[in-house]
């Protein structure tokens, strides 16, 4: 729902007139359920791994909408579906909103699409209540979020030739599958912007997580994206017969491994805060009952706001691993991996409107990270930047169990209407 107020100057006394201009639930609903026919399975699941068949099929669904709203609709370099709406003043930066319509493997109908279907709701209630904004719109349906966010990375940085040569989940390489979307991988470099060539960028989506949903809260407000960072952790110890040595004669890998499990676990819930830290990976050599483990090589993440936290902790897990090292006669150590990703915050200005927003229609909210990674991620790089969450039942994602229920989503995209034209008044 958008609420506008405006001023009549029919007589000496200014008259107030509150005009509201809600959002479609049944359109809505309608194009998430027709959206979640391309790559429909037999068993009614709906997979639509980026660059195959099925996701060329929900990306010609969907622009064919989009240029039914009027939209001026492009493919770009990277492939991201781009809709260009113009504003009052061209000379005001572009807003841009819009999500994903790709997914995972084995995932859900609402990872993405809701912010998807919920920017093109936007452009339907101002194209049906005459209101043309301050600033020109774009609605970006982004390219392979899930294999990467390739579209909007393309966007905010340039791309290495040697990526592309990569596999995609599609079992394509990444300038193959580019291709196959109607973008031109050769010129991937020429797509990226500026800082400052957007006004803003928001994103609504789902939470992926149980919070809002345990907390019986309607609005997610993201503080921001969490940094993720990643080490592969070696234990060495030394391989023996496991039946004729002793216990205590041992220099079990396995054991100071499990050990440094519970230390990181321990180093992570100890700290006050929202800070994530989680054991991923655990492969043992030489992998066989009789013999007592040589080597263990362990996949450590810690995700949070503040790169300083995260280190921090790594630090101290650090130490509890000198002590395990020591106490079990094995040799613990580290090695960062280089793909990581910054923590990214979402802009003061866009979350005080989104807030304002909430007020203003009377949906209950709180202030929130994202444990996950998003477009917005990349995004923010370019401009201010914010996210808005609704609930995730039983905070299942990634999954055909994923749902957000029909009243989640229209307070979702009634949210993001109204924060954008409180961005356009800026």
């Amino acid at each position: 729902m958008l609420v506008l107020i405006s001023l009549s100057a029919r007589s000496q006394t200014k008259e107030v007139v509150v005009k509201e201009f809600k959002v479609n639930p049944r359109r809505i609903d309608q194009r998430l359920t027709e959206l979640a026919q391309s790559g429909r399975q037999p068993n009614g699941q709906t997979v639509r791994v980026a660059f195959t068949p099925a996701d060329i099929q929900g990306r010609a669904y969907f622009i064919g909408l989009m240029k039914k709203a009027g939209l001026s609709v492009s493919v770009d370099h990277a492939g991201n579906i781009i809709g260009k709406r113009k504003g009052k003043n061209p000379a005001k930066k572009p807003i841009a909103f819009g999500s994903h319509i790709d997914m995972v493997p084995d995932g859900g109908k609402y990872d993405g699409a809701v912010g998807s279907v919920g920017a093109l709701e936007v452009i339907e209630v101002l194209n049906e209540n005459n209101i043309i904004t301050q600033h020109p719109l774009e609605v970006i349906i982004f390219a392979d979020e899930e294999g990467g966010t390739i579209g909007s990375s393309a966007i905010v940085r340039p791309f290495s030739s040697q990526s592309l040569k990569e596999l995609s989940q599609s079992g394509l390489t990444y300038y193959q599958g580019i291709k196959a979307i109607g973008g031109n991988p050769d010129s991937l470099n020429l797509l990226v912007r500026k800082k400052g060539d957007l006004a803003a960028f928001i994103e609504l989506h789902i939470e992926q997580g149980a919070i809002l949903e345990k907390e019986n809260t309607q609005i997610g407000i993201v503080e921001g994206i969490v940094g993720i960072e990643r080490w592969d952790v070696t234990i060495e110890g030394v391989a023996n017969h496991a039946g004729t040595t002793p216990m205590n004669m041992r220099n079990d890998a396995l054991l100071a491994a499990a050990k440094l499990i519970l230390a990181i676990n321990e180093t992570v819930t100890g700290v006050e805060g929202r800070q994530v830290g989680t054991v991923g990976k655990v492969e043992a050599q030489p992998g066989a009952y009789n013999v007592i483990p040589d080597k263990v090589i362990l996949g450590m993440e810690l995700r949070d706001l503040s790169d300083e936290k995260i280190f921090q902790l790594f630090r101290e897990v650090e130490r509890r691993a000198k002590d395990i090292a020591t106490s079990s006669g094995t040799k613990i150590s580290f090695k960062q991996r280089t793909a990581t990703a910054r923590p990214s915050l979402a802009a003061k200005l866009i979350q005080d409107n989104i807030e304002k927003s909430a007020k203003t229609l009377g949906y209950s909210y709180k202030y929130m990270q994202s444990g996950a990674g998003h477009d917005s991620q990349n995004m923010a790089l370019i401009a201010p930047m914010g996210m808005i969450f609704i609930p995730s039942v039983g905070g299942i994602s990634h999954s055909p169990k994923e749902f957000t229920s029909a009243n989640d989503v229209v307070n979702g995209v009634s949210i993001l209407l109204q924060t954008i034209m409180a961005i356009d008044k800026e």
